[in-house]
């Protein structure tokens, strides 16, 4: 997983986040939300996302690989 898309789930992790203590998210939807906040959370912090391996999709760049 790249840098950028490691960055771009950690912002939609925190915009979700801040939808729902906004009062703007909520009821099942804001529930659903909020499981994949965390779901782009741990991605971000393992690196690794499982969809990707089957689709053999990389979003790392060479800058990333070194």
């Amino acid at each position: 997983m790249g840098n950028l898309d490691r960055g771009l789930r950690v912002l939609a992790a925190v915009a979700i986040v801040v939808l729902y203590y906004t009062g703007v998210l909520s009821g099942t939807l804001a529930i659903i939300l909020l499981v994949l906040a965390g779901v782009f959370i741990l991605t971000s912090f393992i690196s690794f996302c499982p969809l990707y391996y089957p689709f053999k999709i990389s979003t790392k760049t060479a800058e990333d690989r070194n």
